[in-house]
């Protein structure tokens, strides 16, 4: 299978996780012109078993290295398949509140929020989970992002102050909080389940990144016929939903959903290849910097903050360069 072998390598791919991550909610908010988020997460769901399946038969059953893909999955030990399995279960209840939250307070403060609060609490439930890089700078970088989350929680506050649209947009925020809390929790379950110390040659039991990448899926798809269920019919907002209104969509509007899993997949996965080399906290912080990426895309190409005035701008170019400062130091505190 493929591994990576040097802490840039792991660094650059931690930096394709993180637009993966941060560029996702792009899809979601395409197919909200006619598609609830609720029946757009069904193919999100779907994008992501099927990345898991392409990549374990890919990458993770080439090369000389590791154990292949199918021996991978036959051979874990029941431990480490709930583990792994249960991360995607814990993954799924978060991501379906942010997916609510971006359906309600836009990408722009909902990934900040949500997933800006998953990085943190993620950084100390990893490193302490499986202590690796200098934890006084990485602590500080995640400092960082903490002052920018709040600054942007900030401006959109500013945006829509006393409006019904701050209504919805607080109640989008309140998800996001929870999202972020539950979402803090899935990487430790997946990483517990591989041997990131010993990628070449794993532990009887345990999960190379492919394996675990797939069970970890199949955890979301088992919970989504709980999860989103409730979500369809006691929605946040807005009239319950039907599955034969999902069958009703069109292939295009499908194949929409199918992508953003894709691309959240394909971080994903990277994220968990990344991490023995660059160690949990490292590559799960770096992936979660994701919300920089949604709030550039937020920003930038759907226009949340269009027409705000001076002082949101500058609190939104504070956050930004916060967030850039912070994940500078994640990345600096993994080569001490």
């Amino acid at each position: 299978m493929f591994i990576v072998d040097n802490y840039l390598l792991a660094v650059i791919l931690c930096v394709v996780t993180m637009v993966c991550w941060g560029s996702w909610g792009n899809t979601q908010k395409l197919a909200a012109k006619t598609w609830r988020y609720e029946l757009f997460y069904w193919d999100y769901v779907i994008g992501i078993v099927l990345l898991s399946l392409i990549f374990g038969f890919t990458l993770g059953s080439t090369g000389d290295h590791g154990r292949g893909f199918i021996t991978d999955i036959t051979q874990v030990s029941s431990k480490n398949f709930w583990h792994a399995f249960t991360g995607g279960v814990i993954f799924n209840a978060s991501n379906i509140l942010l997916s609510a939250s971006v359906s309600l307070a836009g990408m722009s403060v909902a990934f900040p929020v949500g997933v800006g609060i998953a990085l943190v609490l993620g950084v100390f439930i990893n490193y302490f989970g499986a202590p690796k890089g200098d934890p006084v700078i990485l602590f500080l970088g995640v400092a960082l992002i903490v002052i920018a989350i709040v600054l942007n929680g900030i401006a959109s506050g500013k945006m829509s102050k006393g409006t019904e649209e701050s209504k919805t947009k607080k109640k989008g925020i309140i998800i996001a909080i929870c999202a972020g809390f539950l979402m803090s929790f899935f990487y430790r379950f997946v990483a517990s389940a591989m041997d990131l110390n010993n990628l070449e040659n794993p532990s009887a039991g345990m999960l190379a990144p492919y394996g675990a990448f797939f069970i970890f899926s199949l955890g979301i798809l088992g919970s989504n016929f709980i999860f989103n269920t409730l979500a369809m019919r006691k929605p946040f907002m807005g009239q319950p939903v039907t599955y034969s209104q999902y069958f009703k969509g069109n292939s295009k509007t499908h194949l929409v959903g199918v992508l953003g899993g894709i691309i959240w997949g394909m971080g994903t996965a990277l994220s968990y290849v990344a991490a023995g080399k660059a160690g949990p906290a490292i590559s799960y912080a770096l992936g979660q910097g994701a919300p920089m990426i949604a709030a550039l895309w937020g920003v930038f190409i759907w226009k949340e903050f269009k027409g705000s005035p001076k002082a949101v701008n500058y609190m939104l170019t504070f956050m930004f360069v916060l967030f850039i400062i912070g994940l500078s130091l994640i990345v600096s505190s993994g080569g001490n």
